[in-house]
């Protein structure tokens, strides 16, 4: 297992993604002073997305089989735990967007190659907070 969204897997066998793009924001608005530079203000995190990325051979891994399941994830409007393999957890996520292009086709139409792009946006909850407080009050002690 690569990584766990919710209960869709990614493996070799479903969606092996070859790119894991993470942004992480942090917000910093500026005030405007007279004959001064802008003062800035932290006022904590902003928004953070994932990119997955990857390339379904439908002869050897998922295919459009695999592209139903997470449109319909997304299509439910639901929050999902990612966690990675490893067992990293990087918190609760939305599917934002989902690309996919279809090259190399059969002769009935059907597409050899699916190439893929799922954005997930996290989302913070009241849950989530009380999980990383514990989790942090566990690793303190």
């Amino acid at each position: 297992m690569m990584m766990a969204l919710g209960l869709f897997v990614f493996a070799l066998e479903t969606a092996p993604y070859q790119t894991f793009q993470q942004q992480i924001g942090w917000r910093h608005p500026s005030n405007n002073r007279v004959g001064r530079r802008p003062a800035r203000q932290f006022l904590g995190p902003d928004d953070e997305t994932i990119t997955l990325s990857g390339v379904l051979l439908p002869e050897l891994t998922g295919g459009d089989n695999t592209i139903d399941v997470l449109r319909g994830m997304a299509d439910a409007g639901l929050s999902y735990v990612l966690i990675e393999g490893s067992g990293r957890y990087y918190g609760m996520f939305v599917i934002e967007n989902l690309e996919v292009t279809r090259t190399l086709f059969f002769p009935d139409g059907k597409a050899r190659r699916l190439e893929f792009s799922l954005k997930l946006a996290r989302v913070d909850g009241g849950m989530e907070a009380l999980g990383e407080k514990l989790i942090s009050g566990v690793l303190a002690s």
